[in-house]
């Protein structure tokens, strides 16, 4: 699943570590979502477009 985390992250001027603790989930996870490696949970997906204010789409694509 493609995503814009990376982008937005940095547009924020989040690290990887700041997101991780505002989303709840560990720092490897934002790693591992950023790089494609994992696929956010529904949940997650949607408490990272509440932070971002923006849609679920905005943020993740389907490859």
């Amino acid at each position: 699943m493609k995503n814009r985390l990376k982008v937005l992250r940095a547009e924020h001027n989040y690290t990887q570590a700041k997101l991780a603790e505002l989303l709840d989930v560990s720092r490897q996870t934002i790693n591992a979502i950023e790089k494609g490696k994992f696929d956010p949970s529904l949940p997650l997906a949607f408490k990272a477009a509440r932070l971002f204010n923006l849609s679920i789409e905005e943020i993740f694509q389907d490859e």
